[in-house]
């Protein structure tokens, strides 16, 4: 008369098994790609005509743009301490929210250029939203949102990451902003390559032909239900580990 109660308990243990943790499947992927070497590195890159530059020593950071234009040579320096420009070796005053607004702008670029890096940052916030077949391939989906301390400028953006299962690395990742009237955008990695064991990929850009939810990008992608609108390509791409 027992045995029924044994293997129904049996069964109720199975159907409680918790998701996976979204913190467990984010550092497979920072270990897969390399990201975990970053911490104490130096990186340069072209990007649009531009150089840009990281210095990361544990806490301390120094992000660098450099450029030339009708004033010559720009360089914008982003460390713990602020913000710096010069043109052509001279310091410049530059407003504080012209400051601000470059910060963010420089801090975009490198965010994307190393991804998963900044995925362990204080102010991240992490969601398992389950699984996904994106081309014949399954994908464990974590949404990233942030804390308003730590989180930013644009804290309140909300990106989706589809990690491959198999391997742990990022394929495509979509987003959504509210700046200058907000959207959304999906990527879809191209061109990976590993540099000293850094995984580095270029990116298709796009952005939905109609109003969707940003959890159902991969699907209208797979739909051609998707907009290309830019390349994200880096150039002459070196890193250096310490």
């Amino acid at each position: 008369m027992k045995r029924p109660y044994f293997f129904l308990l049996i069964f109720i243990i199975g159907c409680t098994k918790s998701s996976p943790d979204p913190q467990e499947i984010i550092d497979r992927t920072l270990m897969a790609s390399g990201s975990n070497l970053l911490n104490n590195a130096k990186i340069e890159f072209e990007f649009r005509d531009r150089e840009y530059g990281l210095e990361q020593n544990g806490g301390s950071f120094k992000m660098v743009r450099l450029w030339k234009d009708s004033l010559g040579i720009i360089r914008d320096e982003v460390t713990n301490d602020g913000f710096i420009r010069e043109v052509n070796g001279s310091k410049t005053e530059v407003i504080d929210s012209m400051a601000f607004k470059y910060t963010n702008s420089i801090n975009s670029v490198l965010y994307f250029a190393l991804l998963p890096f900044r995925l362990n940052d204080e102010a991240v916030i992490k969601e398992y939203l389950g699984e996904e077949e994106v081309r014949g391939k399954i994908y464990q989906k974590v949404k990233i949102t942030f804390k308003q301390e730590g989180g930013g400028k644009d804290f309140d953006d909300i990106f989706i990451y589809w990690i491959n299962k198999k391997n742990s690395l990022i394929d495509y990742l979509a987003y959504s902003y509210k700046t200058e009237g907000g959207g959304m955008r999906f990527r879809e990695a191209i061109n990976t390559r590993v540099i000293n064991g850094v995984r580095i990929a270029d990116y298709v850009n796009y952005k939905p032909k109609v109003k969707i939810d940003l959890s159902s990008m991969a699907s209208s992608f797979e739909n051609n239900e998707l907009e290309e609108l830019s390349r994200i390509e880096l150039d002459n791409v070196l890193i250096v580990l310490d």
